[in-house]
């Protein structure tokens, strides 16, 4: 059924032209395709391939964290071998571009490549539950606390929607962020995935893809908080103060812009924010039998800003480029796409019986 769903919408949509197809698939007969949430305007728009909320909903947002995040994360692979050589041995690679050169003087262009396999595996994996459950849960949450409250505590819902997706995608990703870092700072411990993994289980057993996941979350969760909050004022934001006019009036090559846009600005945060557990991971799955509390210690506080500049760099055109990527795959596969939060008319009843 899961697959079966998912082959029916590519076949429907990127070839057909994403604003051809016809209404969702379910129909709603209220208002309301969520209880309680005032969402139904875009969940119920021509061309929509499915119903918002929906379980078709939940896994084609699946569908795109997967190309959104493998595709970007795998992209990036040089910029994110160097940054990482950059953590673990800065006497040796000074900066960016002294450590491109070091890495292409010893390993040649093919040497940038190292561990495209893990991220590609890894990001993807990670993608999959870190879009398609912080959708889950951000729409979860909402009724919970219901329609009006959703509105008013619109950061929170973003901040523990997205805290809850990123738990279960970095049990997801662990092993292969272990496998990529252990390839690319480790010299002559393996060149391919297929090389490392069983040598990182014969000298550790399991937990050599695991012992990272503590300080994994520390990064990550934090980092994805950032990512999706911050996104998501940043979204509103723009469209109420710089954009001329109504997200409903701008053309979808306008609203990927100001996707992308907003998605940067959200990466620069997300890079400070998790900069220091990225070091700490680094180191971890490069020295054998090391602990998250040594590795930091060692480190020192300025130790873990090694690397900052680069992980800005790539970070913030990362998500930016994730976050185009997610948008530009919701438009394809004709994904509703609610849009900037509006304050319900309950509430707005309230205000005025209050004034």
């Amino acid at each position: 059924m899961l697959f079966s769903s998912l082959i029916e919408s590519a076949r429907q949509s990127p070839f057909k032209g994403p604003f051809s197809r016809a209404e969702c698939e379910s129909s709603s007969t209220s208002n309301q395709l969520v209880p309680g949430r005032n969402i139904a305007a875009a969940a119920t728009a021509s061309g929509d391939s499915c119903e918002f909320g929906s379980t078709k909903y939940f896994l084609l947002c699946g569908l795109g964290g997967i190309i959104s995040c493998g595709s970007t994360h795998t992209l990036l692979t040089p910029l994110d071998l160097v940054k990482c050589r950059l953590q673990v041995d800065q006497a040796k690679y000074k900066n960016l571009i002294h450590g491109f050169k070091v890495t292409l003087a010893e390993d040649g262009s093919r040497g940038l490549a190292k561990g495209w396999a893990p991220t590609a595996f890894g990001y993807s994996a990670q993608g999959l539950f870190k879009f398609g459950l912080y959708e889950y849960f951000k729409v979860y949450y909402g009724n919970v606390i219901g329609d009006e409250n959703a509105f008013l505590y619109r950061t929170t819902l973003y901040l523990a929607a997205s805290a809850s997706a990123e738990f279960f995608a970095d049990i997801a990703l662990a092993p292969f962020e272990a496998a990529k870092v252990k390839i690319q700072t480790t010299a002559g411990f393996a060149n391919t995935l297929r090389e490392a993994a069983p040598k990182m289980y014969a000298d550790e057993g399991v937990t050599a893809f695991y012992k990272g996941l503590v300080p994994l979350w520390m990064r990550q969760i934090p980092y994805t908080m950032m990512k999706f909050a911050c996104f998501e004022r940043t979204v509103e934001l723009l469209y109420k103060h710089v954009v001329p006019k109504p997200r409903a009036d701008c053309s979808k090559g306008e609203q990927l812009v100001v996707t992308f846009a907003a998605g940067y600005i959200a990466g620069v945060f997300c890079a400070i924010v998790s900069h220091p557990a990225d070091v700490v991971v680094s180191k971890l799955n490069q020295a054998k039998g090391a602990s998250a509390f040594t590795v930091a210690k060692n480190l020192g506080f300025f130790g873990m800003w090694n690397g900052l500049v680069p992980r800005i760099i790539m970070i913030g055109t990362l998500t930016a480029l994730q976050w185009f990527i997610y948008d530009g795959v919701k438009v394809g596969f004709g994904i509703p796409r609610p849009p900037p939060p509006e304050m319900p008319a309950s509430l707005k009843a309230k205000l005025e019986a209050g004034n």
